[in-house]
């Protein structure tokens, strides 16, 4: 038997059950990893809360981790048992002691990357390398705006941002996460609390506001980020912790400049295996030669993850968060 968390129906944090379940089996083209770590993400509140759905209930949660293959499926050539992996795009049931996900999902760690670091920056790293690299690839000189900075992707765009010599502007909700941000590298900040972010903008870039808007915010952020755009700039809406984006006339782009906006994903970017693998090998480049550091701000046993997931809603939480099993 393995422990693993899981859940009957949709709703709040006690719907999690940390409970007894047969040890998984690896199919073909499959491997079974002995969780070492495991990151904790906002869309999983989306899926135990009913927002995204899941295939079928009961349900396991979960997609990012890092830990050891301790057993292989037919048809898996490129990792043995007792390889150190990490994973970030696997199929729900990542809250556990033991996951079984495609061998193609997985990736091996390089030796200066930890398995507490793997597991809080694959899923987050991923998406900043996407957004900063390939959605809009950032240029040396050039400002920028991300919203939620003190968050778990934000620190690691904040620490990539300043690594390619590029001026983030960062939104918080407060001072003490205005410098949690400053100190990971963001230029400036802007605290949406007590200040106008437009203005604010307008004045840290001298009337000239930014070519790209970072946004995981959504709903209430939505004409705000518009209208921080330089012309022709982009809106990279890549989240909704506020609720997503909807009704939206698109003619607000052609009055507000004929702005660019995108919707992207990291399943959208690493939908290949060699794109999966260049990816990983930047961000695992960038983690090794310390331009950027895990922030595990908050570690909880996986029996106490109804207490993570209520840290993580309510905003208790800055950088990182990771489950022991």
């Amino acid at each position: 038997m393995s422990k693993a968390i899981r859940f009957a129906e949709t709703g709040g944090p006690d719907v999690l059950t940390l409970e007894d379940v047969p040890q998984p089996e690896p199919g073909p083209g499959q491997i079974r990893v002995n969780n070492r770590a495991i990151g904790l993400n906002y869309i999983e509140i989306y899926f135990r809360s009913g927002v995204y759905p899941v295939p079928s209930l009961p349900s396991g949660l979960g997609t990012e981790g890092a830990g050891v293959v301790d057993a292989t499926g037919d048809d898996v050539t490129d990792f043995q048992v007792g390889d150190r992996v990490a994973y970030a795009q696997a199929p729900l049931g990542a809250y556990a002691e033991q996951h079984v996900l495609p061998a193609e999902k997985a990736m091996r760690l390089p030796g200066p990357v930890d398995f507490e670091t793997a597991a809080a920056t694959m899923l987050k790293g991923l998406t900043v390398q996407y957004l900063l690299r390939q959605t809009y690839p950032v240029r040396a000189g050039e400002t920028i705006l991300f919203h939620a900075a003190a968050g778990g992707v934000g620190l690691i765009a904040c620490q990539w941002a300043k690594a390619l010599g590029v001026k983030l502007i960062g939104t918080v909700s407060g001072p003490e996460k205005a410098q949690l941000a400053m100190d990971h590298g963001a230029w400036a900040t802007i605290n949406y609390k007590e200040e106008n972010i437009v203005e604010r903008v307008r004045e840290l870039t001298g009337g000239d506001m930014v070519p790209v808007v970072y946004d995981s915010v959504g709903k209430d952020t939505w004409e705000t980020s518009l209208d921080c755009l330089q012309k022709r700039g982009l809106m990279v809406s890549f989240g909704n912790t506020t609720g997503p984006v909807s009704g939206v006339n698109i003619g607000i782009l052609n009055q507000k400049g004929s702005l660019f906006v995108t919707r992207p994903s990291l399943a959208g970017y690493a939908d290949t295996r060699p794109r999966f693998e260049a990816m990983c090998g930047e961000l695992f480049e960038m983690l090794a030669s310390g331009a950027i550091k895990a922030d595990i701000n908050q570690r909880f046993p996986l029996a106490e993850v109804a207490k993570a997931h209520e840290a993580l809603a309510t905003g208790k939480t800055t950088g990182s968060t990771v489950l022991l099993p």
